[in-house]
């Protein structure tokens, strides 16, 4: 099997250069046909692989990509998970090479999509095909469901998970989607924060005023959101939004010890990550409470008037603002949502009317590091990486392991191999290529100490 992943890496290398290649950015309508042209490159590899059932599952949104192999009786089944939908490249200029023309730098792939997520996603179909075209068979049961919209907000894979849970049947999903804590420091993510993302629409006059004329007297939208926002959170970080943070569950004893002996530098996190003048937040709590077991409020664009050339005096008749709330274990997204309208509601000035649309919301996730299947993957990581894996969270959201969790009853396991420098949703993303190999061999690995449990085990061992 080894033989196998070391003979095959330049044809495994060329082939995720080839679905990098095509442009999959589902956010932008113009980009349709290469969304499809994507998933279709997903279906036909899986077929190749030797996977059976290998289709595309039509909806409301962009096809998912459904393939199983289900020969091995009383053995556990694995819903393998991946997107091939990507973000949109801009900026443009700051890319170094075109960003769906993937380059090898420095052993670093670089593509849109290189990381976040058709490279791990690929890692999860080349490391089935090693097993079945060396043994003919795989140890363990796996189903392949592969989306195409993750960036979007995930509507369609939402709701065929809520009405397919028997054709999904699985004792755990796998998600390659996440990464690794440092170079050669294998790690498994056992916490995702939630979220709620939401739209303001402040609506003051009924049309365009002049400030000269008019200043004084007239409301303006922008203004509005602007206190709207400041009584939502503290100049400190503190979020103000009443009940918010009530069902909050803070992280154990043993988990924060074990968070203070990763290798972390705060200062060369600041420059090299973050790159402000100084890191910001709420007091009282570490860099890691702070991003990955305390919610958070963000502001992500505000529109209206004008911001063009030169000047135009005008009080704009509406404003509207993005707003994402991450949320961590227990929050409740419905409930949060509700907090957080409640309390926009509650500090609109006088003069103005706002409306608050919720754009896409998913709950948090937390793993027992104790649970079978978790424990497994960190020990095909220890064999492959020669290093003892650590168990991490973070505050990124993957609305499906919510969806899993509730519809399926299944826990997740967050195997990822990306590294914190991979550029994800920026310019100049890459994959670093010795983990893509070794992610390969770590999954196929991971597999086959699956196969020694017995199917529904992992249920009982602290999903």
């Amino acid at each position: 099997m080894a033989n196998y992943y070391a003979e095959n890496r330049e044809k495994f290398l060329e082939g995720l250069k080839n679905w990098l290649r095509i442009p999959s950015i589902s956010a932008l309508t113009e980009h349709k046909g290469d969304v499809r042209r994507a998933a279709e490159f997903a279906r036909e590899e899986l077929r190749a692989a030797g996977l059976e059932n290998a289709e595309l599952i039509e909806g409301p949104g962009n096809p998912l990509v459904y393939a199983d192999w289900l020969h091995a009786p009383g053995k556990p089944t694995l819903l393998l998970y991946g997107h091939y939908d990507v973000q949109p490249p801009d900026p443009l200029d700051e890319w170094k090479s075109p960003p769906f023309e993937p380059e090898i730098r420095n052993d670093n792939l670089y593509a849109r999509g290189a990381s976040d997520d058709k490279g791990q996603t690929y890692i999860l179909i080349k490391a089935v095909e090693g097993l079945l075209k060396t043994e003919g068979k795989l140890p363990a049961n796996v189903r392949f469901l592969i989306e195409g919209e993750e960036e979007v907000g995930g509507e369609h894979i939402e709701s065929y998970v809520a009405s397919k849970p028997a054709r999904l049947q699985a004792d755990a999903a796998v998600i390659c989607d996440t990464e690794m804590f440092a170079p050669e420091l294998p790690t498994i993510c056992v916490g995702l924060r939630g979220i709620i993302y939401a739209e303001l629409f402040v609506q003051g006059p009924d049309h365009d005023l002049h400030s000269g004329v008019y200043g004084g007297v007239a409301p303006n939208p922008f203004m509005a959101i602007a206190e709207i926002l400041t009584a939502l959170k503290a100049r400190d970080g503190r979020i103000l939004i009443p009940g918010l943070c009530d069902r909050v569950q803070p992280p154990s004893k043993e988990e924060k010890e074990a968070w203070a002996r990763l290798p972390f530098d705060p200062e060369e996190y600041r420059k090299k990550e973050v790159g402000s003048t100084e890191l910001t937040g709420e007091p009282g709590y570490s860099i890691f409470e702070r991003t990955w077991a305390r919610p958070t409020l963000e502001v992500h664009g505000i529109r209206g008037g004008f911001t063009g050339e030169g000047a135009k005096t005008v009080i704009p008749a509406r404003a509207v603002a993005k707003i994402s709330l991450r949320l961590v274990a227990d929050q409740r997204p419905e409930e949060a949502f509700e907090q957080f309208k409640a309390a926009v509601v509650q500090a609109t000035p006088r003069g103005v009317t706002v409306e608050v649309n919720l754009i896409h919301g998913a709950g948090p996730s937390l793993v027992n590091p104790n649970n079978d299947f978790i424990r497994a993957a960190a020990g095909a990581m220890e064999q492959v990486f020669g290093a003892k894996t650590v168990y991490i969270r973070s505050g990124g959201s993957i609305p499906i392991v919510g969806s899993f969790e509730r519809h399926l009853g299944i826990p997740s396991v967050l195997m990822g191999f990306g590294l914190p420098d991979d550029n994800l949703h920026s310019p100049n993303e890459k994959f670093y290529m010795p983990n893509f190999y070794r992610g390969i061999e770590a999954m196929a690995r991971f597999i086959g100490l699956v196969g020694g449990l017995t199917a529904g085990q992992g249920r009982k061992s602290g999903g």
